[in-house]
């Protein structure tokens, strides 16, 4: 994608107006460089147990959230409380998910934890979920919010095929990625909340983008730290990068060039959102919360000039839980 493109997405923002992305005059990099310091899983099913579950399951996933997926944790903490126990649920199924491709050493054997997953949500709409803390508050959630089995299948079909570790080949296949997955969270995520409305559904597919982009570009340190690089190539050759520098963390300027023309889709995918604040209804501004934290990320990897590397990236926002709590309150996302 041009970066000509790209870059007008963040329209009046750069460079001299103050907002998301206004980018910092370089500086000399030296000077910089010194200023910068599962659970064994039983075959009995639930069958005969009451529809309450087993004891802990709930806490089970708030903990798993919290360790996990801490802005998530919050996100559902801010959850109006009877759709609470399901939002933890649906979010500790996606950690689950999310984290089979980075604890297993072979491919097969991932697979094989997708199948268990692909094999529990079947089980759920029989009726026949088995001993697993998420499968069981997942059942419940299934049951008492009538959730679609096809968004729940798309996760996980979705992250089976992303279990190959192979870079996008373009953003485009990026964002599907993240329609499949982050987007299509979020519309069980409506469901929950029993928000029934096209433009939520359309400010949805954006933020799941937006929220697939930005994990991107979060989880690159750690990634090349194992000698990988999910990127897209396109925006890479565009500036003529290699995933070699990535690897070495290079910060010369086409490397910070790659990263502001990612940060910029996921700005665009944001800005689109938000467009559809005023035909959105009221109870579906839970689901979106998380907004908060992906527009925190873009304006950090703002005020580090787009270094990937820089170590604040990596640092927790203490403020936070603050913003997100006025954020809830005034009804906005």
């Amino acid at each position: 994608m041009a970066a000509s493109t790209l870059g007008a997405a963040w329209g009046p923002l750069r460079p001299y107006v103050p907002g998301l992305c206004r980018r910092r005059p370089p500086q000399d990099l030296c000077a910089r460089s010194r200023r910068l310091p599962e659970l064994a899983v039983s075959g009995r099913s639930l069958a005969a147990t009451s529809g309450r579950g087993a004891p802990g399951t709930d806490l089970y996933c708030m903990e798993l959230l919290r360790k996990r997926d801490y802005e998530g944790y919050l996100c559902s903490l801010l959850q109006p409380a009877e759709s609470r126990s399901a939002v933890f649920a649906l979010r500790a199924f996606n950690v689950e998910l999310a984290q089979v491709k980075d604890s297993v050493s072979e491919k097969t054997i991932g697979l094989m934890r997708m199948q268990f997953w692909k094999n529990t949500v079947e089980d759920i709409y029989c009726d026949n979920p088995p001993q697993q803390p998420v499968a069981i508050e997942l059942w419940k959630a299934v049951k008492r919010h009538n959730l679609t089995k096809r968004w729940l299948m798309k996760i996980v079909d979705e992250r089976e095929k992303n279990l190959d570790d192979k870079a996008y080949r373009n953003i485009q296949e990026l964002e599907t990625y993240a329609e499949n997955t982050q987007a299509s969270l979020l519309y069980l995520t409506l469901e929950i909340l029993g928000v029934k409305d096209l433009h939520a559904d359309h400010a949805a597919s954006h933020i799941g983008k937006a929220q697939g982009i930005v994990t991107c570009l979060r989880a690159a340190p750690y990634h090349g730290s194992r000698r990988k690089v999910f990127l897209p190539m396109d925006i890479c050759m565009l500036h003529g990068v290699s995933q070699e520098d990535f690897l070495r963390k290079n910060q010369d300027k086409n490397v910070r060039d790659v990263i502001y023309d990612i940060a910029s889709q996921a700005h665009l995918h944001l800005k689109h959102a938000r467009s559809f604040h005023k035909s959105v209804p009221l109870r579906a501004f839970p689901a979106f919360l998380q907004t908060v934290a992906l527009e925190d990320y873009l304006k950090k990897i703002q005020r580090v000039d787009f270094d990937i590397f820089h170590p604040a990236l990596q640092q927790k926002n203490t403020l936070l839980p603050l913003s997100l709590y006025i954020r809830s309150w005034r009804k906005r996302y």
